[in-house]
């Protein structure tokens, strides 16, 4: 018997659906020779302190460094988890051969090879790679299942993170939290959150240290395009004003018209980071919003692997672009011209295979799927319309600049016109991402001359601005470099902080410790953060740079140019230093934020009163590891042991409603609600029942009024089907469909 692990149940589902394992057993499904069971994420951690000494049990200076001469793997201390591994354990020991079928990913790979290590594997180990859900990739990676050795190095790399991540982590939050917490709050040390934090910190000092200066700037109007002098700015503002006196009632003359013509590439494909910057900046999704979002499209088939640091494509994906383009439903005004040019264009900017590592860029598969989110619908057309660009003609612009002068003082405007729009005809309907023909100069004559209207501008020397997560999250890919360039930015990658899949949970990690907070889209320190930041005499725990080196070593961990024993030999000496150099620093104060959830808690609890902030009105075990309990966070309900491995959530507002207590406490203890009316899906308002599925995902029942007008072509109305409501006006090609299960 062939035993598939997944990481996921929905993921071992549908591959059990597609190898023919179609009998659902307790914790797995079996059928045709394969049995397909499942993690839920990590099953697996590293042992605790404790766990290697009753020394370590408790905090204590004088016991650091914590250095394990050898480190261990345990099982996550939680029912769920433990019931599972137990299948699992069960199932690897009976097995002929075992098929990795973890996310295809650095942490995918360490999950499933703690739980085979954890479970005494002794059967040969197969592996699936993928970079989609689709079932035509899922077979395609079953009939080219690799050598678990091809991948020795990737989880070395991934273990030599982990156990980094502990030295560093358990060690320095120790020894922070003894030194200078003054007995009221856990210092979080982090080996990529700290120097995060310092990025934030810098900025926001530097921002409050700033002095303005004020300088002043002659611009004139002549012909309704505004020209600057060419003196620039104006320290003094005599000078200038002396400038205006000179300039005034005197004609500008036009002396010379340069203009350039040039190309602009369409944009790259999207990597996780750029893709979470863009959402950021468009839809203010956060880091973690997007890497949920585009995790959810990618598990319902529409998307590629989304945890990638690329943006490109390997040549092997070329031929596989008509049948995308062809398949992208809603799209095709914008696929169509591409198709019936006939060869599609191939650039260098897109495919490479010498750019390309596990995966290639987040692309659309063109599977077609009418139960997204809002959310997932607009992350969705962000990928689809980038990757539908990248086969569109470049963009022709033309650079002008015309040259002026009025008296012996010499103006000059730039300005730039589209010649042929190119890619950009994809996103001209985008209403914040339009581009459009901006600062177009009318046509000039040498020679020419008037009346302007001259002004004298005063205006002050700006500090930098604070970062945003879209900001933060290129500084982190660039260890704090401010790069703009998109050539110069691939090179820094390797050197940047965090992985693409863990920045979004590094910045979430900060709220959580109360070290930053947001005003609006700025990320602001908290005088926590601050306090901490500037107590840090070591640069190793908070230069992003230093730091940044440390990641490209785990990159050659990954691609073999680095021995682990190296690496972790480096790491135990810098926890060393850092150790010895706090213990013989000098105490310093750190403010402590006062934790007003926590006075709350505590005044309710002496009058006997519940907490309405954090729970319902009773207290909801968590339905998928049945040990935690339903908490309230800021966009979600969610588990209380969400630290040992259990990720379930209620949000708050689902199909654009808002959930009730109530609502939320049936579907949790019942798994389901009653009657909800007023949900909205796709422009359609509708009523229905939500309702808790086997592997703990909500799905919306609906229930819709009779004959409803169809939102999609305002003429047909909604009827019945077997499987789904339709328009009535399909036969006329409105495809609107609205399954009885979203």
């Amino acid at each position: 018997m062939k035993l598939c692990i997944a990481e996921k149940p929905s993921v071992a589902k549908e591959i059990a659906q597609i190898i023919g394992a179609k009998s659902r057993r307790d914790g797995y499904f079996e059928g045709n020779g394969y049995q397909v069971s499942w993690t839920f994420g990590h099953l697996c951690t590293l042992k605790e302190p404790h766990d290697y000494t009753a020394r370590w049990k408790y905090w204590n200076i004088n016991e650091l460094p914590m250095i394990p001469t050898r480190f261990g793997i345990k099982v996550i201390d939680d029912e769920g988890v433990q019931k599972q591994f137990s299948t699992l354990e069960s199932l690897i020991q009976k097995a002929d051969a075992i098929i990795n079928c973890g996310d295809a990913g650095q942490e995918g790979e360490l999950i499933q090879r703690w739980v085979l290590t954890k479970a005494r594997n002794q059967a040969p180990v197969k592996r699936l790679w993928i970079s989609s859900l689709t079932e035509e990739a899922i077979r395609e990676g079953f009939d080219k299942l690799m050598e678990s050795s091809e991948f020795d190095k990737l989880y070395e790399a991934g273990s030599a993170r982990a156990i980094g991540d502990w030295l560093l982590g358990m060690n320095a939050t120790r020894l922070y939290t003894l030194k200078f917490g003054q007995n009221k709050q856990v210092l979080s040390i982090g080996r990529v959150q700290t120097p995060t934090l310092a990025l934030i910190v810098n900025r926001q000092l530097e921002i409050e240290n700033f002095k303005p200066e004020p300088f002043w700037e002659i611009k004139t109007i002549y012909r309704e395009a505004t020209f600057s002098s060419t003196s620039g700015r104006f320290m003094e503002k005599e000078k200038a004003a002396k400038v205006l006196l000179e300039i005034s009632d005197k004609e500008l003359f036009i002396d010379k018209i340069g203009k350039r013509n040039s190309k602009e590439h369409p944009p790259r494909l999207f990597d996780l980071t750029s893709l979470q910057v863009e959402c950021n900046r468009k839809f203010n999704l956060s880091a973690d919003e997007t890497l949920r979002t585009i995790q959810s499209l990618y598990e319902k088939k529409v998307t590629t692997y989304p945890r990638v640091d690329t943006t490109f494509l390997s040549d092997d994906i070329y031929k596989k672009v008509p049948a995308t383009l062809k398949n992208l439903k809603g799209y095709e005004e914008f696929t169509q011209p591409i198709l019936a040019a006939g060869k599609i264009r191939k650039s260098k900017k897109v495919f490479d295979n010498k750019k390309i590592t596990d995966h290639h860029a987040i692309i659309p598969t063109g599977v077609s799927r009418i139960d997204l989110s809002d959310a997932e619908r607009k992350v969705y057309d962000l990928v689809t319309k980038r990757f539908i660009a990248a086969f569109y003609p470049d963009c022709e612009i033309a650079n002008t600049t015309v040259e002026a002068h009025v008296e012996q003082h010499q103006f000059k405007a730039t300005g730039k016109q589209i010649l042929k729009p190119g890619w950009r005809v994809v996103f001209l309907n985008d209403k914040k991402g339009a581009q459009s023909e901006d600062n177009i100069l009318p046509p000039f004559t040498q020679g020419e001359h008037g009346p302007h209207q001259p002004d004298l501008q005063e205006k002050q020397t700006q500090p930098p601005n604070y970062y945003t997560e879209a900001t933060l999250l290129r500084a982190m890919e660039t260890a704090g470099k401010n790069m703009d360039d998109d050539e110069l930015r691939e090179l820094m990658k390797e050197n940047g902080i965090g992985r693409p899949s863990t920045r979004a949970n590094i910045i979430e990690t900060l709220f959580r410790r109360r070290y930053i907070r947001k005003e609006r889209k700025r990320l602001v320190a908290t005088p926590t953060g601050v306090d901490l930041i500037n107590t840090i005499e070591n640069d190793l725990l908070k230069s992003a740079e230093l730091t940044g080196q440390w990641e490209r070593k785990l990159r050659q961990i990954e691609s073999g140019e680095l021995e682990i024993a190296q690496f972790m030999a480096d790491l135990k000496n810098m926890v060393t230093e850092v150790i010895w150099q706090v213990k013989n620093s000098r105490k310093k104060e750190i403010t402590i934020l006062e934790d007003e959830a926590s006075k709350a808690k505590e005044k309710t609890k002496a009058k006997g009163e519940k907490k309405a902030s954090s729970k319902p009105a009773k207290d909801l075990l968590c339905p998928r590891c049945q040990k935690g309990k339903l908490l309230k966070g800021k966009s979600a309900w969610g588990c209380s042991e969400w630290n040992n491995g259990c990720h379930f959530k209620i949000p708050f507002k689902l199909f654009d409603k808002k959930l009730t207590d109530k609502q939320i406490e049936a579907l949790a203890n019942k798994g389901k609600t009653p009657l909800i009316k007023g949900f909205t899906y796709e422009g359609l308002k509708i009523d229905g029942r939500l309702l808790l599925q086997e592997d703990q995902s909500i799905k919306l029942h609906p229930q819709l009024k009779e004959d409803p007008v169809c939102p999609k072509c305002n003429e047909g109305k909604i009827l019945k089907g077997k499987t789904a409501w339709g328009c009535s006006n399909f036969k006329s090609g409105c495809n609107f469909r609205l399954s009885f299960e979203i």
